[in-house]
């Protein structure tokens, strides 16, 4: 112990305040439990402050211009002057709405907050270092510990954040001019995201990527309205590439782009683009690195608590989000695939449950994954593949969004509601979604499978008209062979 240093202990000691971390520190609070979160940043993590929330501000504020801008078959003329300057300030408005809002939320719950950088000491004890000059640190001792460090954007080698014209995704979403011309490497859920709001606030948009389709893991006809539609927009794709330098000749920006000696399938023969071999240079403004994101678990000194991590640095867990360390959890992104806000949050209130005892356990099966696309994609369950893989016998309901009155009266109908069930039983199993509003509309069918609803539950349930919702409906029905508003399979 340093001169100066002082000693604390607590029951619960929480590491990172994102989604994870700050749900399992108000359930543990809820709970009785002595509570102490660490943060080193921001309350909220990069959820609320750097990604999930300020991107969809500005897909939300992109979408209004584009629309406003596009709206002549509706009778209306427009062309919005879009103001970044002013949209930035909205949204940073709204992240710090929500921020200040966590802060509130766990001081009402008794959480005792603490600003810093914790490192195991041993099973017991970590020590918080608290930034700026003459700030020092402390002591912390605990008796159960839940790491909710998160993740981070992948680099790739000679593409360094620190370089002004290298972005990741954080730098991204607060630039504060619009770029004229942006490479953005990688094609998954980030990259197509901030292609389509770039491309809207009138960006020339190229997006490389080293698979041969765009949304590594989503099913052909998903990811099918979303590349053509991005095409409408003006972005340019170059598919079976890695982006291998850049320089900056007179002065602007020059990216190089190799084609890969044997470019990876993700899905079947039809998910495969035109993949080019020859060596490609574009002339941009900014580069966008959007291949993924690694989990923030090299900061924490875990050797000196013995919590095991795989070879990607994801810390191990089981059921009930227990490392093989008996008094430590990890929840969220930390904690392994899926990278979900909403995955880490369903982690964070078991680990505080099992903490005080509770009987509660991890259940992935309803977890569903959104893309804020254009149009969105929303999935949850099993696929009609992974269905007929665990030795069920799948039948499957869709019904496309041009046949809704509603989707035709927002002028959105690209897409479908697709549900798999069991055809002996009838039993929900999955369903996905791309079209308008699919990241509300596939909740209800996360339910049905948390229920063990079953197709006629779900075609029987009345859905007011019109609405969206009705296409849900109408897809059981066509599972079950009798749709109205679509011919039955």
């Amino acid at each position: 112990m340093v001169v100066g240093d002082v000693t604390t202990g607590t029951d619960v000691l929480i590491i990172g305040a994102g989604p994870a971390g700050y749900v399992a520190a108000i359930r543990a609070g809820q709970l009785d439990l002595d509570v102490t979160l660490v943060e080193k940043e921001a309350y909220g993590g990069t959820c609320l402050n750097h990604g999930c929330i300020p991107s969809k501000a500005l897909i939300t504020a992109t979408n209004v211009a584009h629309e406003a801008r596009h709206a002549e078959e509706m009778g209306i003329h427009a062309d919005p002057a879009i103001d970044l300057t002013g949209m930035m300030g909205w949204k940073d408005d709204v992240v710090s709405q929500l921020t200040g809002g966590v802060e509130k939320l766990c001081k009402a719950n008794g959480v005792n907050l603490l600003e810093g950088t914790a490192r195991f000491v041993d099973e017991n004890t970590v020590r918080v270092s608290h930034g700026g000059d003459g700030q020092g640190s402390e002591t912390l001792e605990f008796e159960h510990a839940i790491i909710a460090t998160g993740s981070r954007p992948i680099s790739i080698p000679d593409f360094s954040f620190d370089d002004p014209p290298i972005l990741n995704s954080r730098q991204a979403l607060a630039l504060e001019s619009v770029p004229d011309s942006m490479a953005i490497v990688g094609a998954g859920y980030i990259g197509m995201e901030l292609a389509t709001v770039f491309a809207k606030l009138g960006t020339d948009v190229t997006v490389i990527e080293m698979l041969e389709s765009i949304l590594p893991g989503y099913d052909d006809d998903l990811k099918r309205p979303v590349k053509k539609r991005a095409n409408d927009l003006g972005v340019d794709f170059h598919f079976g590439y890695t982006a291998s330098e850049w320089y900056e000749p007179d002065g602007g920006v020059r990216l190089v782009a190799e084609p890969v000696d044997d470019v990876a399938s993700d899905g079947g023969a039809e998910s495969a683009e035109a993949v080019e071999s020859e060596r490609l240079e574009l002339d941009v403004e900014k580069i966008l690195v959007a291949v993924g994101r690694e989990p923030v678990s090299d900061t924490l000194d875990l050797e000196n608590v013995g919590a095991e991590t795989d070879e990607r640095g994801f810390i191990e867990t089981d059921s009930r989000a227990r490392t093989n360390v008996d008094n430590v959890f990890a929840v969220g992104d930390v904690a392994g695939e899926p990278m979900l806000a909403h995955k880490g949050s369903m982690e964070g209130q078991v680990a505080a449950e099992v903490i005080a005892g509770e009987p509660a356990a991890i259940d992935y099966q309803a977890m569903p994954a959104v893309v804020f696309t254009e149009p969105e994609i929303a999935t949850v369950g099993m696929t009609e593949t992974e269905a007929e893989e665990a030795g069920l016998e799948p039948v499957v309901g869709q019904f496309p969004f041009r046949a809704s009155g509603r989707a035709l009266t927002t002028g959105e109908s690209d897409g479908f509601v697709k549900i798999v069930a069991d055809e002996d039983q009838g039993y929900v199993l999955g369903a996905s979604i791309v079209g308008p509003e699919a990241s509300e509309l596939i909740a209800e069918l996360g339910l049905a499978i948390e229920l063990g609803a079953t197709l006629e539950d779900v075609a029987s349930t009345v859905h007011a008209h019109p609405t969206l919702s009705e296409s849900v409906m109408e897809a059981a029905e066509n599972a079950l062979g009798h749709a109205i508003h679509t011919l039955n399979r």
